[in-house]
């Protein structure tokens, strides 16, 4: 897909995530990897209203190349895309659920949420680590993101909201979506004595789709 496609696809998702109140204002941030640098939501965006011909272009060391200014949070993206070489795109998102047990859980944890579901095993794995507070914005969260997502797709801030990976921006997005409806679920069935997957069907399921 080039450069004017992916700007439209990014765009046309974003719009999709906030009618759907995956991100509210302006919060939450979408980066893509291209073949000389990255896209990027600008900063004080609002996924709902994002202009393709805008979105900030940065150049393959993350300095602003074009467009409006990137999301303050460059940091948290960079921090994934050179952990995980085949990360193709990261979605940040402050979606109610997933920010929930961003509010639940132990930094430290890297399992919050029990698999329910094999597509919750699918899209984001077995692991999920909880990366402790840190200010919105704040650089130093960076090294924490960076060390956590060379073992997860996915990570939780606390008390902030989940970042997300995939393959390709559409992988991106539909991971933090099955993440959303794996908290959400996990939070319905809270105290209720689910059943989660057994050990063996998770490792079935990531030696199969992972």
């Amino acid at each position: 897909m080039d450069e004017a496609a992916l700007r439209a696809q990014l765009a046309g998702l974003g719009a999709s995530l906030f009618a759907r109140g995956y991100s509210v204002g302006t919060a939450g941030n979408i980066s893509v990897r291209l073949p000389d640098g990255f896209l990027m939501t600008p900063t004080n965006s609002c996924l709902g209203r994002l202009d393709p011909a805008r979105i900030s272009k940065l150049a393959p060391d993350f300095a602003h190349v074009s467009g409006d200014k990137p999301s303050k949070e460059v940091f948290m993206h960079r921090a994934v895309l050179t952990a995980r070489p085949d990360a193709g795109a990261v979605v940040h998102l402050h979606s109610t659920h997933a920010t929930a047990i961003a509010c639940l859980a132990e930094p430290g944890e890297v399992a919050p949420i029990p698999p329910l579901t094999p597509y919750f095993v699918m899209r984001v794995g077995r692991n999920l680590p909880v990366i402790r507070y840190y200010r919105p914005g704040d650089g130093a969260m960076e090294s924490d993101i960076h060390e956590a997502a060379k073992g997860a797709k996915a990570v939780l801030l606390a008390n902030h909201g989940p970042v997300v990976s995939g393959r390709t921006l559409e992988d991106a997005v539909h991971a933090a979506e099955e993440l959303e409806e794996a908290a959400r679920l996990a939070l319905l069935l809270r105290g209720a004595g689910a059943r989660s997957l057994t050990a063996a069907q998770v490792d079935d399921l990531l030696s199969t789709f992972g």
